[in-house]
Parts: structure tokens; sequence; C-alpha cells
């Protein structure tokens, strides 16, 4: 809770302009009972129409400063309200983006949009509610109690019943409704992971004809939440009608013993109808309050659930001191030129390395070294789980290593920013991720000032010029949603187009050559090592033939260092990858492949 308080504190002004606009908003409408009495006893019973048109006037005046500090109240709590939530939304997505995998992994997709949006937008309305009601309610509820009181002291056990009875159906409902926030909240984060899941795995549920099983699962996750939705909308809706019974009642009540009281003398009209506008306000001053500590716990769960994204703490982090490329070798004395000291060259070493993702019990790799020189290509091949993707994935820090050291120029990449470092690698996935835009926009999210020109080389490089070309827009052809409308192959040498713009010094393509067919394959393969031959590459791969010509190659099995070596070598020297190529490729085939 503490957590999103903080972010309305530059909104402190307007909350206090807020309190003194509540405040005259409250005394103008307590003064006006008053009025209206005097008019009704004044003017109306002694037929003196020149006070009736005075007091009327001043009633009118009073009337529009209320109008007006109440547009004033609610406009500055609606423009607190707004503000503030969009504080909260800039910070929740602020420190999404700087989540690491580990982090990302804590809270699922569905749930940090639902605390983005649906959580968010409670503690805007909740907030909206509390500026404009927890300030006026009690000066009216206060106020209106010492007026009743100064007003007729013999009616006043008629606002005690009234208050008895509220009191218990909002306790009831108190009891009955609140745990149930919570629960809502949790219903809704299934609900959205169910129709994301549906929604992105929609091709496969219809390829697999499981459409009844997922509208099953739907209807259920539907169901309980309408079904909670109902109750606590049932329970509202149930209160209502009594508290306004209620109120009337107390109404009927206060003209009885009011009617009483006149005839005895002991009350004017006009005051027997200033009480009773003087308790109706009181009874609405508490129903408000009430409705307040109704909503502040909805909210409360709101905020928590959003405290609780905003608080966790990043395991990746920039250090305090960060070090800078070419630091190394210039501490060690090593030679270099003018224009190329503390410029980054691209060499990746793991020294030691062993790694477990948080809460496993096993590593995922252990004791791995190897260096990846600039001009060479570095592949990794492995059986599926042997930790290929774990491993490059540590080389832009998406997780650190549990042990030893990854160093690229030297440098310890945890003493580096991850700007610095992340500036120097083009990394490109397996599953290919586009945004919605353009073919050109895509491009230029590698770098954006990446010029025609620049698009084009990278897209010749890629293999992409071809389907560009037959595109009517050409760079500027949109891009749906998640690339849905181009193939899984043109997705992915778009994702390698994207890093070649970007320039690196290291690439890493994790399994980024799988949708392309051999031909594709193998002319991509040559135009890398021609247009980008002096960096690092680093290609994870399940194809013997995209890495037989890597000048070093390593295996992994059960995320240990199997071999290293090159494609002969390898077959020499290591039946893991001789088990691997023999299962591709023939004995003629791999002969054909050395030559």
């Amino acid at each position: 809770m503490k957590t999103v308080l903080k972010y309305y504190k530059p909104y402190v002004p307007y909350i206090i302009f807020i309190v003194l606009f509540l405040f005259g908003q409250a005394m103008c409408e307590l003064a006006l009972p008053a009025y209206m009495s005097d008019i009704i006893d004044e003017g109306i019973v002694k037929g003196d129409m020149p006070y009736i048109w005075r007091t009327g006037a001043i009633m009118i005046v009073i009337s529009v400063g209320t109008l007006a500090f109440a547009m004033a109240g609610d406009f500055l709590a609606a423009r607190t309200a707004a503000k503030s939530s969009r504080d909260i939304r800039h910070a929740l997505f602020n420190k999404v983006t700087n989540f690491s995998a580990a982090e990302l992994e804590e809270f699922s997709t569905a749930s940090l949009i639902t605390r983005s949006t649906n959580d968010v937008q409670t503690v805007q309305q909740t907030t909206v509610m509390l500026l404009r009601m927890a300030i006026f309610a009690p000066c009216m509820g206060i106020g209106s109690v010492v007026r009743a009181l100064q007003t007729s002291v013999s009616l006043s056990w008629t606002v005690g019943i009234a208050l008895g009875a509220i009191v218990i159906i909002m306790a009831g409902s108190f009891f009955l409704v609140l745990p149930k926030f919570k629960v809502l909240q949790q219903k809704l984060d299934r609900m959205n992971l169910i129709m994301k899941e549906r929604l992105s795995g929609m091709l496969v549920i219809r390829a697999f004809t499981t459409e009844k099983h997922e509208q099953k699962r739907f209807d259920i996750a539907n169901w309980d939440l309408t079904k909670l939705n109902l109750f606590v909308n049932k329970a509202m809706s149930f209160m209502m009608p009594l508290l306004m019974f209620v109120m009337n009642g107390v109404g009927i009540l206060i003209v009885w013993a009011g009617a009483h009281l006149i005839e005895a003398d002991k009350l004017m009209v006009g005051d027997m109808l200033a009480y009773l506008q003087y308790a109706m306000h009181v009874i609405m001053s508490f129903l408000f309050v009430t409705m307040i500590f109704i909503m502040i716990p909805r909210a409360a769960v709101s905020a928590q659930r959003i405290g609780a994204v905003l608080d966790v703490e990043p395991t990746i982090t920039d250090p305090a001191e960060p070090a800078a490329f070419g630091e190394a070798e210039n501490a060690k004395g090593t030679q270099c030129e003018e224009k190329a000291c503390g410029m980054p060259r691209g060499l990746v070493e793991f020294k030691n390395v062993s790694f477990a993702y948080p809460d496993a019990e096993e590593k995922t790799l252990e004791d791995i070294s190897f260096i990846a020189e600039p001009g060479k290509t570095t592949a990794i091949i492995g059986g599926t789980g042997s930790g290929k993707s774990s491993l490059i994935k540590l080389i832009p820090r998406f997780y650190d290593a549990s042990e030893g050291q990854v160093l690229v120029d030297g440098v310890d990449i945890r003493d580096i920013t991850q700007h610095d470092l992340r500036q120097q690698i083009g990394y490109i996935p397996q599953k290919g991720v586009l945004f919605s835009g353009t073919i050109a926009s895509n491009l230029q999210y590698g770098d954006s000032d990446a010029t025609e020109t620049d698009m084009m080389e990278a897209l010749e490089t890629a293999q992409a010029t071809a389907f560009i070309a037959e595109k009517a827009n050409g760079l500027d052809e949109e891009i749906a949603q998640g690339g849905t409308n181009v193939s899984g192959g043109q997705k992915q040498r778009l994702s390698i187009a994207r890093a070649l713009v970007k320039k690196p010094k290291i690439y890493i393509f994790d399994d980024s050559f799988s949708a392309l067919d051999f031909k594709t394959d193998k002319a991509l393969r040559a135009a890398l090592k021609e247009k980008v031959g002096d960096s690092t590459l680093i290609i994870v791969a399940q194809r013997i033939n995209t890495i037989m010509d890597a000048e070093q190659i390593l295996v992994l099995e059960d995320g240990k260092l199997a071999g290293k070596g090159t494609h002969d070598e390898l077959m020499e020297t290591c039946e893991v990858y001789k088990e691997i190529a023999l299962s591709q490729l023939s004995e003629e085939e791999l002969e054909r492949g050395r030559k």
C-alpha cells in the first residue's frame, strides 16, 4: 500500500485545494435548510414577500457557490486520480521492462496485464471517491448533526434509530462481501490466462480438434467469475433498497414526531422541514462513509497486487561503478591502436560457468569453459534439454551465472551496464518476434537511425529481398501484431535482418535457421560470413549441416561440455557429436560435407 501511496505525493497541492473546495461546498449546503426554515416561518407564514425575495436571492447565491465548489472539487479529484494512475501505470511498465526472465516467470503475463489495467482502474475509481466523499461526507455529517441539534433536540432519537439500522445493514454487507474481492481478482487473472492461451494457441487447438475441451475450460473459469460477480452484485443491490427504505422510513418518522411537536407548539413548521433535511444529510453522509469503507478494502487488494510488482527488486542489476570495454586489456598492459582502445571487439569467454534456474534443485549448466573469438563462428549443438538456450541467455544477462564468469573482451559482464552490454549483441531468438507496424519500423528496432540502404543491405544478407519485392508497399508494408501476416521463415529472416541492421560485435542465433529450407540456410550462412565476418558468431543449431563449417563446435550433454573442436575433430573424438551427425546425415553426406 505504501508503495502506491508515494505516487500521490506530487499531487498534495491539488488535494489541499480539494479539501478547501469541499469544505466550502459542505458549508453552503448546510446553510440552505436554515434559510428555507426562515422563508417558511418568517416569510410564508407571515406573508412577508420582500423577506421571501431577499432570502430566496441569498439561497440562489449560496446554490451557485455550492455548484462552483462542487465542480472545482470534482475536477481536481478526477485530475489527481487520472494523473496518479498514469504515473502508476508508467512505473509498472518500467518495472516490468527491467525484469529479468526470473521475475517474469514469477508473475504470469495475464496477471501482469490485469494488474496494469483492472487493478489500476480500481485504484483510480476509489481515489476519486475518496477525494470527494472521504472529505465531504464527514464535514456534512458533523455539520448536519450540530445543526440538527440546534434546530430540535427532541427529534434526535429518530436519527439515532436510522444510524443504528444503517450500521447493522452495512456491517452485514461488510463481512459478507469484502472477502470476495480478493478472490474476484484471482478469478479475473485466471480468465485472462485462459483467454491469452486460447488466442495465442488457436491453430494448435484447431489442429488437435480440442475446441470443445478449451470451450469447457473457458466456461468453467467464466462461470466461476460470473457466480462471484453475481454474489457481490446481488449483495450490493439488496443493500441499497434496504438503505433507501431506512431513509424513507426515518423521513416519515420525523414528519410524524414533528407534527406532534408542532401541535404542542414546541416546534415550528420550518424548523421541522430543516431538521428533516439535516437528518437526511446525516444519514447520507454516514452512508457515503460506509460505502467508502467497502470500496477501500477492494482498492487495497488492487494496491497490494500493484505494490507486489513494484516492490520486486530485479535480480539482474547494473553495477554501482560500471566498467568499460577495453579496461581489462589496458589494465594488463595490452597494446592497442589509439582508435581501438576502449572499443568492444566481441570476444566472449566462459570461465568455469555453472547455472541453475531459480528454485531448481539441479544445475542446468555445469563447469562450461570456452572462448568465442571475433571473426570466427562458434556453434553449439546438443540434444533437447542439454542447456543450449540456457547457455546463450547468459551472454546478454537474461540470467546471471550461478558460478564462474562470463566475460566480453576480458570484462565480467556483471561489471558492465546492461545497456552497454546488449548494445554490442544482436540476439535472434528461435521464434521470431515482430511488432505491429511496418517492415521498416521492425528493422529500425535494431537501429532507429538506419537508412533505407542499411535496411536493404541487411535484408539482402538475410535472404529476404525476394519476398520484400513481392510486397506492394515494400519496406512500408504493414506487419500485423505478432507478425501473423508473414510465414515462419519470413519472420525469422526479418528477425535476422533486424539484428544485422544493429551492426553489433556479437551475433547470437538461437536455432534461428530452423524455419529455413536448406538452400536459404546455406546462402544465408555464406552471406553472414561475407558481411559480418569480423564479428563473433554464436549459433545454436539442431542441424549438423548448419554448423559443419564452424571454426569451433561445442557439444552439450546434460548441461556439461561433452566435446569441443571442429567438425572433423569431433567426428573422431566425440561420440555424442558423432551420434547426432549420423542420425541426420549418412557417412557419404558427411564426407562430402568435409570436402
